[in-house]
């Protein structure tokens, strides 16, 4: 049989998805006991027990200063200050992006300025937000949202500009005004592409947010990662990492699981 028509079932998938993981693993565990054979006091390929007791003061630990647990502090203001940026983003998207879509006067208008601002690079706006804005917490989020707000504009205006003309020709027959199209026509079927737009924002909206905290910040998951960065210590930096990963994969996964729960049929299913 030809790969292209080969089906993996759901137990392959996994099995097939975790095993590259396993193997990179593995790769790290055998690198790490040759550096380590080679030199114990190695700081670039810590062994898993050197990470595991590094972060367990982290986890378990309160902080002398603050009084806080680390870690959980840190994820806490970085997961805060991420669902708030992809908040507005994705409030803007569905508002300006049904606007562009439905109303070609407006996308005449408007068009060309979201796209102007889809393509300049955010992080080069990242020290007028500071300058503007101050080195407080809005800044951070305006960041994440400039980041990420236009490219899910331009998304959701081409899904919404390219539905069939015929359904807003009915609607219309049927005494539909713009308004009422925009609501009963191109909302519901914009929002399983919303879903969609937002699933591949949360990949930059993490660069941004560990930008603006490698920058300007005194907690939060980038502050930690680049704070400890000075003294090698890839035992917190390593497993930070690998928290920031999974903490990706489950949004995406939830994201997934909840636009398939809400609108079976964008999705070539039935209730």
């Amino acid at each position: 049989m030809r790969w292209v028509n080969r089906h993996v079932r759901r137990g392959e998938g996994v099995l097939l998805g975790a095993l590259p993981i396993l193997l990179a693993v593995l790769a790290y565990l055998v690198a790490a006991a040759q550096r380590h054979a080679q030199n114990p006091a190695d700081k670039i390929l810590p062994l898993p027990g050197k990470m595991a007791d590094s972060m367990a003061a982290l986890l378990f630990d309160a902080d002398p200063l603050s009084g806080q647990l680390v870690f959980w502090a840190d994820t806490l203001a970085s997961l805060e200050r991420l669902g708030l940026g992809i908040g507005i983003a994705t409030l803007m998207a569905l508002v300006v992006g049904l606007a562009l879509g439905a109303l070609p006067p407006v996308r005449a208008t408007f068009g060309p300025l979201v796209t102007g601002i889809a393509v300049i690079p955010p992080i080069a706006l990242l020290p007028i937000l500071f300058i503007a804005l101050g080195l407080g917490e809005t800044a951070k989020v305006a960041l994440i949202v400039i980041g990420i707000a236009p490219v899910m504009i331009r998304d959701i205006t081409a899904h919404v500009s390219s539905l069939p003309r015929e359904q807003i020709i009915k609607a219309q027959t049927l005494g539909a005004s713009s308004w009422q199209v925009i609501i009963r026509v191109a909302l519901p079927q914009a929002m399983p592409r919303l879903f969609h737009a937002v699933r591949l924002a949360l990949g930059p909206a993490w660069v941004f947010l560990i930008s603006a905290e490698a920058i300007a910040s005194d907690v939060g998951l980038g502050y930690r990662i680049f704070l400890v960065r000075r003294y090698l210590s890839m035992d917190v930096i390593l497993p930070y990492v690998a928290w920031i990963a999974l903490l990706a994969i489950v949004m995406d996964l939830a994201l997934t699981f909840v636009n398939r729960r809400m609108f079976p049929w964008a999705h070539g299913e039935s209730h």
